[in-house]
C-alpha cells in the first residue's frame, strides 16, 4: 500500500491539529468522543457533510473534519434539517452555500428559536401534569 499520499495530507493537515492531538482520527475515535452511533458518521458522509480521507477500509477524519462534526451535531440538535446544516457547515467554512441548500439568516434562526421555545412550554405543561398523576397516585397509595 502506497502511503506517499497519506503522509502528505496528513503533514498538509497537522497545522490544523492542536498540539498534543493526533492529526487524523478513526471513526471509533469520533463515534465515541461524540457519543454517535458508526452508522450516523457513515450516514453524515453519503449525504456529503463528512469526507474522510480513506486508506483501504480506513476512514481517516482530519481535525478540520473532526470539527464540522461538532457543527453538524451542534445543527442537529438546534433542530435544522441537512439541507440547513450543509448550508451551515458551508457559511462556517467561507465556502459557498451548496445548490438547493437554503442560507442560514437570522430570520430562520428565530424562527427556530420560537419553535424550540413552544416545544419547551410544551415539555413543562406535560411534566407538570405527570407531577400531578404522581401525586394523586402517592395520595391514593398512602390512604
Amino acid at each position: 500500500m502506497d502511503f506517499t499520499s497519506f503522509e502528505a495530507d496528513r503533514t498538509a493537515d497537522a497545522h490544523i491539529a492542536p498540539a498534543g492531538e493526533p492529526a487524523f482520527f478513526t471513526i471509533g475515535d469520533l463515534a465515541r468522543e461524540f457519543d454517535v452511533t458508526l452508522r450516523a458518521l457513515r450516514f453524515y458522509e453519503d449525504k456529503g457533510l463528512l469526507a474522510p480521507r480513506r486508506e483501504g477500509l480506513t476512514r481517516l477524519y482530519s481535525a478540520a473534519e473532526r470539527a464540522r462534526l461538532a457543527i453538524i451535531l451542534k445543527g442537529k440538535k438546534l433542530g435544522f434539517t441537512l439541507a440547513e446544516i450543509k448550508a451551515m457547515v458551508a457559511l462556517r467554512e467561507g465556502g459557498v452555500v451548496p445548490p438547493g441548500g437554503l442560507a442560514l439568516t437570522r430570520e430562520k434562526c428565530v424562527e427556530q428559536l420560537a419553535l424550540l421555545e413552544q416545544q419547551k412550554t410544551e415539555i413543562e405543561e406535560a411534566i407538570g401534569e405527570l407531577r400531578q398523576m404522581v401525586a394523586a397516585f402517592t395520595t391514593r397509595t398512602a390512604a
